[in-house]
Order: C-alpha cells, then structure tokens, then sequence
C-alpha cells in the first residue's frame, strides 16, 4: 500500500499529526514506532489492583492554551486534578514551588513574616521569581532566603536530575522552578488542568482509530522506511539519530523507575513528594491521587534520572546547555536541506524541553502549515 505519510513515532507529536492528518485531510498514514505501545512517555495502564499507573513517570495536562485544550478534550473526559507537590527539606514537608507557605513551615514566625513582607514590596504578591535572580538581590534577609533555596531545595535536585549544577543549565530550565510569591499551594496555575478520566492510552486509542491510519509497533523505521512508499515523512524521534550520529551524539536524560505495590491504603499525602538532597532518587509518585480508586492498597514509584544510553533506556529530556545546542544547530541545518520532505517535529527531533501542551500546539501549528 501507497501512503501519503509515514510517521516516526506514535507519541503525543507522531499521534495528534496522524489524527488530524487522516482525519481532515483524509490521507493515508502509516505509523512507525519502536516501542510496544503507542502514546510515547504518557502511556498509562491499569495495573494488577485497578490502579492507572504512569509508566514513564506523572503527567499533568495543564495548559493557557484553550485552543490545545479543546483539542485535547474531544478526546477525554477530565478528572479535575490540581498538582500539589511536597518537598521534603530538613526533615520537614514544604510545598513546591517553594512559596510563603513554605516560609513559615521553616523559618521562627518573627523572621517568616520579615521576610515575607519583604518579598511582596520588592517583587509584588503572586509572581514567581527564577531562584537565580533572587540570589542576585543584595538585602541581606532575601539573600539569605535565597541561599537557603538554592542549597536546600533547588540545587540538589538539579544536580540529580541533570546531573549538573543550576548555573551549567538554560535559562529555560532553571526558571521553571522558582520561588512563588503566594499561597497558592498548587504546583501550575494554568486555567485548564485535570488527568483524564479513562488514562491517557485511551486518549491516544481514539486519535488513532480511523481507517486511514496503520500502526508498525516494535518496529526501528531504519529497518522498513526504504520498503514502503510513503510521500512525505514526519520524523519525532532523536534527530542525531535519524542522521546517524555523524557529528556526535546529542545528550539526553533518561529515568528509572522502581515501581512498588504496598498493601497500605495510601502511602503519602498527595501524588509526588520530592527529595532534593536525601537519597538517590528524586522523588516518589502515587498514582492512586491522580483518579480517585477504591482499594486496599497503592502503587508507588521511585524515579532515579539517569544518563540516556542508546539502546539501553529511553532518551526523556534534552539537555538544554549553549553547547548542546550548537550541536543540535548542525543537525538542524541538515534537516532543513530535507524539508518539504521530511518533517522534524517534537522532543526529541527539535531538541526541546516540550510540555505536553507545548508538544500539542507545535503539532497542531506543523499540521496547519502541511494543509495549507
């Protein structure tokens, strides 16, 4: 069979270009994905005890953007859900971000309630301050909060996660958590938040559920795109992979997950608690606060960042540093020589640190420009 596209990868990029593809477009498209599954690092499953488990870790949809909301919601009902996290720093529980809550949970009330007045006169209640910037200010009590911040909550977890200290990240990545001037105990604030009510796979089994579409899973493209004729390809996997590493391997972390089944009704408060400085894992997630479930027990998972190694795990995040991305500048040039024909598009093919919605809008702006 002839198809009008192939698509390298059934991820949240590869699945929304498919459905709008085969759907408004009434093309023919063919699906290429490496792993067992479709739906990439949102796939979700029930579980032995009826738990929906997250296998690549949480997933909150949240997003300012009606447009990939809307989209997003013709194919789920939502359980509404607001993400609280929990760090936990010497030996106490704190939300995260870290905000005016966290304040009085760690400081003696005389110095809590200085140095909150201090921080809504100079910055303004309700606005979040990147933790780098706050270390720049000179006022000795904000100095010190911010000193504090960084040694106890941001720059262990940063360093776990990355595997490098906040200052050798982007910009982008290191404000993405910051110190919230509130009490808002809520980990977003976008106005569309929730965990669909059927699992995120159920999601991605109705994008995909058109004539038009045909899925290869366990499949490299490497190993049949040059059997099958196709159009035009669009490609969301690594893109030093698509061109054979030929000016070096882009670096990517990866994760480990030890997934644990207690038999306790609840093993924390809430769905994520963080540790940034103790042991070696990250944090731990329990996913039976996501959809409320009835049963006598819970599953957790442990997450441990790890170095991304090709054909050993799954690359998760790019890395986002200026030599990373002079790197990704080369092989960005080559597929630009391709475009037109080849399509390079998501996480891992634009080398990007993509929320889901952010993932969603990028697919939805690509497939505007191939309808036009």
């Amino acid at each position: 069979m002839k198809y009008d596209y192939m698509i390298i990868g059934a991820g949240l990029t590869g699945c929304v270009l498919a459905e709008r593809i085969a759907n408004l477009l009434d093309k023919k498209v063919i699906i290429i994905e490496k792993r067992n599954h479709i739906g990439g690092n949102c796939f979700d499953y029930i579980n032995d005890i009826g738990i929906n488990v997250h296998k690549y870790g949480p997933h909150i949809f949240h997003t300012q953007n009606k447009k990939v909301w809307d989209y997003i919601s013709k194919f789920t009902e939502w359980q509404q859900y607001f993400h609280k996290v929990i760090g936990v720093v010497e030996g106490k529980k704190i939300p995260i971000p870290f905000n005016l809550n966290s304040i009085e949970i760690l400081f003696p009330k005389e110095f809590a309630d200085k140095i909150t007045s201090k921080l809504i006169e100079k910055f303004g209640y309700g606005l979040k301050i990147p933790i780098l910037k706050l270390k720049e200010n000179q006022d000795t009590e904000l100095s010190f909060l911010a000193k504090y911040i960084y040694d106890n909550v941001f720059a262990g977890y940063t360093f776990k996660q990355w595997n490098l200290m906040p200052e050798e990240l982007d910009y982008s990545v290191t404000s993405r958590i910051p110190i919230y001037i509130s009490r808002d105990d809520r980990y977003f604030q976008d106005n569309y938040q929730g965990i669909p009510k059927n699992g995120y796979a159920k999601i991605f089994e109705k994008m995909l559920s058109n004539k038009n579409i045909h899925i290869m899973l366990n499949t490299d493209f490497k190993d049949v795109y040059d059997a099958i004729t196709y159009e035009k390809m669009i490609y969301t996997g690594p893109i030093d992979y698509f061109f054979e590493n030929q000016y070096g391997r882009l670096p990517y972390r990866s994760l480990e997950f030890d997934f644990q089944t207690l038999d306790v009704e609840h093993f924390q408060e809430t769905s994520q608690v963080n540790y940034p400085n103790n042991y070696d894992y990250t944090r731990i997630t329990e996913f039976k606060h996501f959809v409320p479930t009835e049963s006598s027990k819970t599953t957790i998972a442990f997450e441990y960042p790890k170095d991304y190694i090709e054909g050993e795990n799954e690359p998760y995040y790019p890395i986002p540093r200026a030599d990373n991305q002079s790197l990704f500048d080369r092989y960005n040039s080559l597929a630009k020589e391709l475009y037109g024909r080849v399509y390079f598009a998501g996480r891992l093919a634009e080398y990007k640190y993509y929320n889901m919605d952010q993932a969603v809008a990028s697919a939805l702006m690509l497939f505007d420009k191939l309808s036009r």
